[in-house]
Formats: structure tokens, sequence, C-alpha cells
């Protein structure tokens, strides 16, 4: 379970948000926090990615190339 405090004003928006809608306040927090969890997430992997091809440790790989290997070329 998680409990956050929430400064008023943007308690008052998800109030408002919950009434005129019919959903609980609950659901947008929680679609709110999916939503950033997936873009946190995939910053995370992108820098790590980065990273790795900045070290050596993986390389890119052309489309061309790509398209050779799965015998896609023209």
């Amino acid at each position: 379970m998680l409990a956050i405090r929430l400064p008023e004003d943007i308690e008052a928006r998800l109030e408002n948000l919950a009434r005129r809608t019919g959903r609980t306040k609950t659901y947008y927090a929680r679609q709110a926090i999916l939503d950033h969890l997936d873009d946190l997430e995939d910053l995370y992997l992108a820098e790590e990615r980065w990273l790795a091809l900045q070290q050596g440790e993986t390389r890119t790989v052309g489309l061309a190339e790509v398209e050779a290997d799965l015998g896609l070329g023209d």
C-alpha cells in the first residue's frame, strides 16, 4: 500500500476530475503512476543502452545490415 500527500491544489484537481467522471481518485492516481512509470523505465533503459554503446560494450546496426541478415535486401 502507498500513501501520499498531495498539495491542496493538486488534491482539488484530482477530486474534481473524479467527481466529474464518476471514477475514484485512486483510479486516476494509479493511472498517472503507471503512465509515468512506463516513461521512466524507457528512459533508464535508453540511458543504459547509450552507456553500453559509449563504453564499446555494444554497437549499432544499420538498416542495410538488418535487411541483409533477414534476407530482405533488394
